[in-house]
């Protein structure tokens, strides 16, 4: 048999022929493997019915014109994309049909921005400052410069954190102004709100006693202050937005003052003073510096009220500050 006979048997493609009456032969994998080739090219598979006539394949219809007739006449999709089949794919050459959205296929890129798309930003209000920082008011680095009046009604007038929202009056400070010892509290409490003035109430007789075995007085030698000027509610501690912003007036009252001993009162005011999250267990017993300032640690009154073992800690506390004070030249007035 010639060279092109065997290959188009080879194919399918061969005449074959079959006596008249007989059926022909499952076909063969490699026929089954043609046909199914021929079907993906939309060509029709090889008959298998017996004939006398050569088998000649079909004119094989195009794939565009098939999709398009059988595509639905719809406004909502238009006539079919044919995209080639990248170079890779092994049946290279043909067609793949893929319905487009209408509209999708004449997108415009769209026009540039001009000036007039950012108009809307001139029309949003500018965000809200604080009373004290406000267009046209002091900055808040001035209040290094205060006296102290000026001072005291800065605080009184004072809106920089939400406590002002529910106080009913600011905790300035009491005592002498020029004394050699300094006491810092944690906060106002309910009656340190309604009264404006720190420790009172059964803490502040407490703190007075304490005070009076110290040969000191409220007002001689000695000013009270507090970390926070505003009474936080619930008394509950101070948030650290709420003890930065009330800090410089902490630290002017210091400079004004010019104490030779701090003692902290409290947990919370000895942690904020020194910036350190340590127990007041861990930071009692040492000396301590607070804008140049020795610092002592010691208990609130207010805990010593429900606490009364830990009175003779405290009384070590203020022996401590007292030898201390002496060696930083105090009790020569």
């Amino acid at each position: 048999m010639p060279l092109d006979e065997i290959a188009l048997e080879e194919l399918g493609l061969a005449p074959r022929w079959v006596r008249r009456g007989m059926t022909t032969a499952a076909p063969s994998s490699s026929e089954s493997m043609t046909a199914a080739s021929a079907s993906l090219a939309g060509q029709a598979a090889p008959n298998a019915e017996p004939r006398t006539a050569p088998r000649t394949a079909p004119t094989p219809q195009p794939v565009a014109q098939r999709v398009a007739a059988q595509a639905p006449q719809q406004d909502a999709v238009v006539q079919a994309q044919v995209s080639p089949l990248p170079p890779s794919d092994p049946d290279r050459g043909r067609a793949a049909a893929v319905p487009v959205q209408a509209g999708q296929a004449a997108q415009e890129e769209p026009p540039p921005l001009t000036e007039d798309d950012f108009a809307w930003f001139d029309a949003m209000p500018e965000p809200s400052l604080p009373h004290d920082l406000e267009p046209g008011r002091a900055p808040r680095d001035d209040v290094a410069t205060l006296d102290w009046d000026a001072l005291a009604e800065r605080v009184a007038s004072c809106t920089r954190c939400r406590l002002c929202e529910k106080r009913t009056n600011t905790v300035f400070g009491v005592g002498d102004r020029a004394a050699e010892w300094m006491l810092i509290g944690e906060a106002p409490g309910e009656n340190e709100d309604r009264l404006g003035e720190p420790f009172v109430g059964q803490a502040g007789k407490l703190l007075d006693n304490m005070l009076k075995a110290l040969s000191l007085a409220r007002g001689e030698n000695v000013y009270i202050a507090n970390v926070i000027k505003c009474r936080p509610p619930g008394n509950r501690n101070p948030e650290p937005d709420e003890v930065a912003r009330c800090e410089p007036y902490l630290q002017r009252q210091v400079a004004l003052v010019k104490p030779k001993i701090i003692v902290a009162l409290g947990r919370f005011a000895a942690q904020s003073l020194l910036r350190t999250d340590g127990s007041i267990a861990s930071l009692r017993g040492r000396v301590h510096q607070y804008e140049g300032v020795p610092v002592i640690v010691s208990y609130h009154p207010a805990y010593l009220l429900r606490s009364l073992h830990d009175k003779s800690k405290a009384w070590a506390d203020l022996c401590l500050a007292r030898d201390t004070w002496r060696a930083a030249g105090g009790g020569k007035r």
